[in-house]
């Protein structure tokens, strides 16, 4: 039996680019679009040419590339009602820019038609059949997407499947089913789709909407029944509650449906992607993201991380090398020497289950986290732990052995100092530092210090501080949590302090921190 070939079509662009907090330029949209032909994305959308002069200059550039595989679409409504297709200004735009595909969408609502667009339902359909026409006389390939496809079927389906007959008698290339509203249910949108694959002889696609969280659902289920196009935006990107999600589309199509979407090759390099797109977008990468989040093949229970040391795929659906991830092991009080053993290896250390040192490890991790830390997100405040056993509490590199934070200011401003005195081998070194504030000033004094013996240390910097308070009700006495994320420009690590003092629990913290930097792996 043939294997099903299903179209990725990109619109984050386009739709993406209307999500909240979400503005990309010129020189991001082009990056994007290179990156996702890269890929093997079959359609990228790269805007409306009609809107603004930056995506009229995006199909301007795009014009002059060479694409590997990606057909770049350009994105518009129908002509305009009492306009002649010929003499609308919008739908020459269109052609101005030059892209060997375009999109247009179209009302298959009653209510739009009657209530937004304001024309009869025969001028409507006109609308639709004019613009597709004259397009694919001018030698483009053709989308239509048909905007709320399925609360226009749901009010009068006869009407709606008149405006999809419509668009395929005109000689459109795919007629693509739009969930504009995101409130349909998988079993809705499958059993409509199977409708229209039942009297259209067209490509059938699907265009999903997450209002109810189901976008991806959504497509898939649009899939399953009969489409071959799916639509929608790395990430998820997208007005209100973003779109269906390529990232999860994806792997799904190749994975789970067995069906042929971007070429295989480029499956490993999934999580890349989905990162490459956050980062450009800045936005952070959402660590729970299925297939790709940092936690997607993450284990923290005991019994889970028993089993997948024994059969992987006992916790897990895929190998998450598949797609460009990897596998976890989280340390928690809710950890067994399991956790511990695969922990310690995947942090260069080994370790033997009946080893005293295990057991110990085990106790101490659970000891700590009582009090309120937590090794989660602090791997190299776990990995100083560990170290500290099976080196029997080694000599420390250097100690703090004063340290002194002061405030100062007028009521509308403050400085903030900080003096702190380390013991490196027989030598003391006293550095004093100011700072925004009294854990930046701290910072800085300590670093100062330790780069004396340590310069190497110079080149730390603190990319991420967060403070937790872990007993509301004890008021400003309450036990403070504080997680701090370092780098040295190649690698990251995150460690941990906790006291009733935020000031003491920051320069644990940061101790950690200099301490696992001086660390050889």
């Amino acid at each position: 039996m043939k294997v099903p070939q299903v179209e990725i079509y990109d619109t984050t662009l386009r739709d993406g680019a209307q999500a909240e907090g979400i503005n990309f330029s010129l020189a991001d949209k082009l990056r994007i679009a290179e990156r996702l032909d890269q890929f093997g994305i079959h359609y990228v959308e790269g805007g409306w040419p009609g809107s603004n002069p930056k995506d009229l200059e995006f199909f301007q550039q795009a014009a002059r590339r060479k694409w590997r595989q990606a057909k770049i679409a350009a994105f518009g409504f129908t002509r305009r009602k009492g306009v002649a297709v010929e003499q609308d200004d919008q739908v020459r735009l269109l052609l101005d820019a030059e892209s060997p595909v375009v999109t247009i969408v179209g009302k298959t609502w009653l209510l739009h038609v009657h209530e937004v667009l304001r024309v009869k339902p025969e001028e409507n359909l006109a609308m639709i059949a004019d613009t597709i026409r004259y397009l694919k006389d001018q030698g483009r390939t053709v989308v239509y997407d048909a905007e709320h496809a399925f609360d226009g079927f749901t009010d009068a389906p006869d009407y709606a499947l008149a405006t999809w007959q419509a668009a395929e008698k005109a000689g459109v290339d795919v007629v693509c089913l739009c969930d504009t509203n995101g409130g349909r249910l998988p079993a809705e949108v499958a059993r409509i789709t199977a409708f229209a694959k039942g009297k259209l002889n067209v490509r059938l696609g699907i265009h999903t909407h997450n209002d109810c969280g189901f976008g991806v659902a959504n497509g898939i289920a649009a899939l399953e029944a009969g489409a071959s196009h799916i639509q929608g935006t790395i990430n998820g990107y997208g007005e209100r509650t973003g779109n269906c999600n390529l990232i999860s589309v994806i792997p799904t199509v190749h994975f789970k449906l067995g069906w042929k979407g971007v070429p295989v090759k480029s499956m490993p390099k999934l999580r890349e992607l989905s990162e490459f797109v956050d980062e450009i977008a800045n936005v952070r990468h959402d660590p729970r993201q299925p297939w790709v989040g940092q936690t997607a093949f993450a284990h923290k229970g005991g019994i889970h991380v028993h089993a997948i040391e024994r059969v992987a795929r006992s916790y897990e659906h895929i190998q998450p090398e598949a797609v460009g991830n990897t596998r976890r092991v989280l340390v928690s009080d809710m950890s067994g020497r399991t956790n511990i053993l695969l922990k310690a290896q995947e942090l260069g250390f080994k370790l033997s289950a009946d080893a005293p040192e295990t057991r110990t490890i085990t106790t101490r991790v659970k000891e700590l986290e009582s009090q309120g830390f937590e090794y989660e997100a602090a791997e190299a405040s776990l990995a100083l732990l560990i170290r500290g056993v099976l080196d029997h509490n080694p000599e420390l590199l250097f100690s703090v052995v004063d340290y002194h934070v002061s405030m100062r200011g007028d009521g509308t401003s403050s400085t903030c100092e900080a003096t702190v005195k380390v013991k490196v081998g027989q030598k003391i070194h006293h550095t004093v530092a100011d700072g925004d504030g009294p854990v930046n000033a701290l910072d800085g004094a300590l670093r100062s210090a330790l780069a004396q013996s340590f310069p190497k240390l110079e080149r730390i910097q603190l990319t991420d501080y967060k403070v937790r308070i872990l007993d509301g009700v004890a008021g400003t006495g309450a036990k403070t949590r504080v997680l701090i994320q370092s780098t040295d420009g190649k690698r990251e690590w995150g460690t941990v302090g906790v006291s009733e003092n935020i000031i003491s629990a920051s320069l644990q913290a940061l101790v950690d921190s200099m301490e696992y930097a001086l660390l050889k792996k």
